[in-house]
């Protein structure tokens, strides 16, 4: 018996020890892991560049308090601003907790200069935003809001490509239109670069503040630090967190000089965010990451993943609807309910996991082995053989 709320439907499997892109089952099985903690594990099972940093600073010091200079952290803050748009950064635990403060920071910037009542921020319908009070309102997801009334009140919502309902729907108290670049637990959607340059058009002519939420795609998973560069816009605002702690709880919210205005002390904290441990384990992910041809290699062998799935696609064009995503977040999206599906990939030992629309979602480490994709390939077409 379990002591556990029953808020997961948890597969019936547990894990004794990871390895680069493997899982071993506490029954002995060898799994590849393509899920990797949802876009977690950066930098697969117990890489040992972190193992080393974490082993480090645990030995120094885990936790003091914002009260305090936290070296570790001025050190990660400064890398980070000085290869992407971001002026400032403001450590997190979490990605839900990094969008939360994404939205203040909106907020409290308008309020700052003089506009309280330019308050209210436009997400696309039925996107992923966290699961606090106010992120599940942002999503505006029936299935997700369902219980946890009343409505937090502040957000407006948009049809996927639907420009003509966005426009419509900004208002003289619109602060920020907040979407993510590449949609995850919506089913893998990515928003085109010609769209998100109209984004930031937009969000010009009406003087309000763009957020690009890239917790799940961000820190290399595209195979640029974020998947936004592609399109050469500059966000205000980046949420981010997943793959940024390679396994570690780490979240972060990177901004630029103009909002980072309204956020003076006492405007926002957060007990843990931040801490030397989780700092020291960040710096050991971007020396990876930062590595030179690290993400041109995520570029290369994602192409190359694509390439083979659509393959797949081809041979199975009545089972397989498409082939979406970008670098290594991929989603295989099925005609039909893809649950079986995934269970038939575990079956054979690849690990996936769901997205709406029937897309199965493919996530392995950034640092992936093309033998490994061979692997993953073979098994979802010997799975796609049983299906057809």
């Amino acid at each position: 018996m379990s002591f556990l709320a029953k808020n997961y439907n948890r597969r019936k499997i547990a894990f004794k020890r990871g390895k680069g892109s493997y899982l071993y089952s506490t029954d002995g099985k060898k799994y590849l892991d393509f899920v990797q903690g949802i876009a977690v594990n950066s930098l697969g099972h117990a890489n040992p560049n972190l193992i080393r940093a974490i082993n480090k600073q645990s030995k120094n010091v885990w936790h003091v308090s914002n009260a305090f200079i936290i070296p570790e952290g001025e050190k990660l803050a400064k890398r980070l601003t000085q290869k992407t748009f971001a002026d400032y950064v403001m450590f997190q635990n979490s990605g839900v907790e990094a969008t939360e403060a994404s939205i203040k920071i909106a907020r409290r910037y308008f309020y700052s200069i003089g506009k309280p009542k330019k308050n209210r921020i436009l997400c696309i319908k039925n996107s992923f935003h966290g699961r606090t009070l106010a992120t599940i309102f942002a999503s505006g997801s029936k299935k997700m809001t369902e219980g946890f009334g009343p409505k937090v009140d502040g957000f407006d919502h948009f049809q996927f490509g639907d420009h003509k309902s966005l426009k419509k729907a900004i208002t003289n108290k619109t602060a920020a239109i907040m979407v993510e670049t590449v949609l995850g637990e919506g089913g893998v959607k990515t928003i085109p670069d010609w769209c998100l340059r109209e984004l930031r058009k937009i969000c010009n002519k009406k003087k309000i503040l763009l957020i690009l939420d890239e917790v799940q795609c961000g820190v290399g998973r595209s195979g640029k630090f974020f998947a936004f560069e592609y399109s050469k816009v500059k966000p205000d605002i980046v949420p981010i967190a997943k793959g940024i702690g390679g396994g570690f709880p780490l979240g972060a919210v990177l901004m630029n000089k103009k909002v980072a205005f309204g956020m003076t002390p006492g405007t926002h904290g957060s007990t843990f965010g931040g801490n030397p441990l989780a700092m020291s384990i960040g710096n050991a992910v971007l020396d990876q990451i930062f590595k030179k041809n690290f993400l041109k290699n995520v570029q290369k062998i994602s192409k190359y993943f694509h390439s083979e799935l659509n393959k797949i696609k081809m041979d199975y064009p009545k089972l397989i609807k498409e082939v979406r995503g970008m670098g290594l977040l991929i989603g295989l999206q099925l005609f039909k309910d893809q649950t079986n599906f995934i269970k038939r990939l575990e079956y054979n030992k690849l690990l996936t996991i769901r997205a709406a629309e029937n897309v199965i979602r493919i996530l392995p480490p950034l640092n992936v082995k093309k033998s490994e994709i061979d692997i993953a390939i073979k098994i979802i077409r010997k799975v796609c053989k049983e299906f057809n």
